[in-house]
């Protein structure tokens, strides 16, 4: 025997269980439009509808909501999504030269 054997009897009996990894769900945004008195209710009712999968009387409703208390919630999304989603319509607003804002906000 050389002195890095290492004669430990008994060790075998010694039971490890891994504890599963504590894992937490992404936070989620919510994606809004903001009221403006220049975009055509129409624009927005496209917007939410083409942009966000909205029948049009949900459209109508959330357009109606933006209307008249200056927010409008369009979706919650994972974080990646709500920025592409912002973007895009961003972009589209600006390329039919309308004012129209979208935001995202941790939800």
């Amino acid at each position: 025997m050389n002195e890095f054997d290492d004669d430990r009897d008994g060790d075998d009996d010694v039971a490890i269980k891994e504890a599963p990894p504590q894992l937490k769900k992404p936070p989620l945004y919510k994606v809004i439009l903001l009221n403006d008195d220049f975009t055509p209710m129409d624009f927005v009712i496209e917007i939410l509808m083409d942009f966000f999968a909205k029948s049009e009387q949900d459209a109508t409703d959330i357009m109606m909501c933006i209307h008249n208390e200056g927010t409008g919630l369009c979706g919650v999304y994972s974080r990646d999504v709500a920025e592409t989603k912002v973007e895009v319509v961003n972009n589209y607003s600006r390329e039919h030269q309308h004012p129209l804002m979208c935001a995202m906000e941790e939800s």
